[in-house]
């Protein structure tokens, strides 16, 4: 990245899921399969891109804007991570790289992100899904690549967003009153959980015991942006199917459509940590990463 690189301050993001028994945010779960603690949420780290982004695009970044980021390392609650952008050649149409490292250089977090059609790929729709034979999984041998999701109409949580808003990192005015587009509008982490949280049930019903996190995420606006009191016609789509030696890997696009127009689009690489499901992978019962490691997201 280059040395004129826009870099944000300092910020320790907060995890509020620590309580949240059965998921990788849990101290207890994450320490048994090798992290150092319970994770902070890749869509948590998002939000802290966005003061940056307007500084180099303004509000037009919530209109026709995206962030695209493959998680690197997991992060604990506090733990205190950077957030940079490369300054763009051109105001419009254009993509830039993006990452966060924490302040002694670990790599969180790298990506890209955009205004406009920069008509070149993202981080995230660079890269090659190694889609896996579906009978070879263990966790998503029920599902296959094109299978829909949705349709359901959704609300983004409000509640929510109000909630976090004295912990997160970059609180904008915007999230909480009046913006440029009226009334407030959802942060980037609201609005994945608009589209991952609910349409994704059924998935998960399905997969059984397990542990999740993000290995990727990009969020991306058409139509944008998000405002909190739209409900929106939320559906989605299975992409690929694909496993590493520790995980199972499904990825999908979901999106977000009112009156017809699509307004928001979102590309998630979900993992599932095989030795989370032992009876699935007996043979990986109680096996982590080694003790204290940061097990890469990616």
């Amino acid at each position: 990245m280059p040395e004129d690189a826009l870099i944000g301050p300092v910020r320790r993001p907060h995890n509020r899921f620590l309580e949240l028994p059965g998921s990788i945010h849990n101290n207890e779960v994450a320490s048994k399969l090798g992290f150092r603690g319970g994770t902070v949420a890749g869509s948590v780290h998002m939000d802290q891109f966005v003061p940056l982004l307007l500084e180099l695009f303004g509000p037009s970044w919530f209109e026709t804007g995206s962030l695209s980021l493959y998680f690197r390392s997991a992060t604990t609650d506090g733990e205190p991570v950077q957030a940079r952008a490369e300054r763009p050649g051109q105001p419009h149409d254009t993509q830039i790289a993006v990452r966060m490292n924490e302040p002694g250089g670990t790599l969180v977090a790298d990506g890209t992100a955009s205004v406009g059609d920069p008509g070149v790929p993202s981080a995230v729709f660079a890269r090659d899904l190694r889609p896996a034979d579906p009978g070879s999984l263990r966790i998503l041998a029920a599902f296959r690549p094109g299978e829909s999701l949705g349709p359901l109409r959704l609300n983004p949580d409000a509640e929510r967003q109000r909630e976090v808003l004295e912990r997160m990192t970059e609180p904008l005015p915007w999230y909480s009153s009046d913006s440029p587009w009226g009334g407030p509008i959802a942060a980037p982490s609201t609005v994945v959980n608009l589209l991952y949280g609910e349409i994704l049930t059924p998935v998960k019903e399905k997969m059984g015991q397990r542990v999740g996190l993000f290995g990727a995420i990009e969020i991306r606006f058409s139509g944008g942006p998000v405002l909190l009191n739209q409900a929106y016609d939320v559906s989605g789509e299975i992409v690929a199917l694909s496993e590493t030696p520790k995980t199972e890997v499904l990825w999908f696009d979901s999106w977000a459509e009112t009156r017809g127009q699509r307004v928001a689009t979102m590309r998630m690489m979900l993992r599932s940590m095989k030795a989370a499901s032992p009876q699935l992978y007996p043979e990986l019962a109680g096996a982590g990463a080694g003790a204290g490691a940061t097990p890469a997201r990616g």
